[in-house]
Parts: structure tokens; C-alpha cells; sequence
């Protein structure tokens, strides 16, 4: 049933606003809701528990790229305690980014193991 037919199903069609059913807000892919890239805020904190497993890797590259060629000289990644992996897969990134100096894990009232507090090497400005 596309998503249209179920918001239809929920109200009788005079109760639907017009609007709504005119445009193609309706009509998205489920599998794909947003087809464009998501532009988010770069500050020295991002918040992984926002992001799918599957795009955290992509995510946490271009976050150091931007904080870094922003001038920040330190960040925290929360990617949360859980068991570990993503934390792992976090760390497994630092290690081969050029512009991290080190990592540690958050103090406990910044997050403790469920967080990384990365510093960047100064840039080349």
C-alpha cells in the first residue's frame, strides 16, 4: 500500500486536507525517504545514535574532514557504550586519519566509554 492509499484509509477523503493530497509530500520511498544528502550541522560534538550503522563510517569521515578544516581543535563522537563495535569502528577511523593527533574516552560527565574526545593535529593554514 503506498503510503498515500494509508493516509487516505485513516481519514474519509473530505477529512484529508487538500493540500496534503495535492503535492507529492505523500509519496516517499521507504526504502529511501531522504534521495537527497542531509546536511548537518558541524559543531565539536556529533551524536552517532542518529545515524544509520550503515552510513556511521561515511558520516565520521567527512565530520573530521569539516571539524578539522574548521579549525576545531578538538571533537567528541558519541557513538554510545552498547558492546563496543561501534566504538571499535570509530577508533578503527581515527587511526588512519591523518589530521588526528589522539583520542580518549570521555570523561564519564561528557559520556564516558560511550564517548571519544579526538584532538586534530594543528592545520597546515
Amino acid at each position: 500500500m503506498r503510503i498515500r492509499e494509508w493516509f487516505k484509509s485513516l481519514w474519509s477523503t473530505e477529512e484529508v486536507p487538500e493540500t496534503l493530497l495535492e503535492t507529492n509530500e505523500l509519496e516517499v520511498d521507504p526504502f529511501d525517504p531522504f534521495p537527497e544528502p542531509v546536511a548537518i550541522e558541524i559543531t565539536d560534538i556529533i551524536d552517532l545514535h542518529t545515524i544509520a550503522p550503515r552510513d556511521v563510517k561515511d558520516v565520521v569521515e567527512e565530520y573530521l574532514r569539516e571539524a578539522h578544516a574548521r579549525g576545531f581543535r578538538s571533537v567528541r563522537i558519541i557513538h554510545g557504550k552498547g558492546i563496543g563495535v561501534q566504538r571499535q569502528m570509530v577508533r578503527s577511523l581515527l587511526a588512519r586519519t591523518s589530521s588526528v593527533l589522539d583520542w580518549v574516552d570521555a570523561p564519564p560527565e561528557a559520556g564516558g566509554l560511550g564517548a571519544t574526545i579526538v584532538r586534530f593535529r594543528p592545520s597546515d593554514k
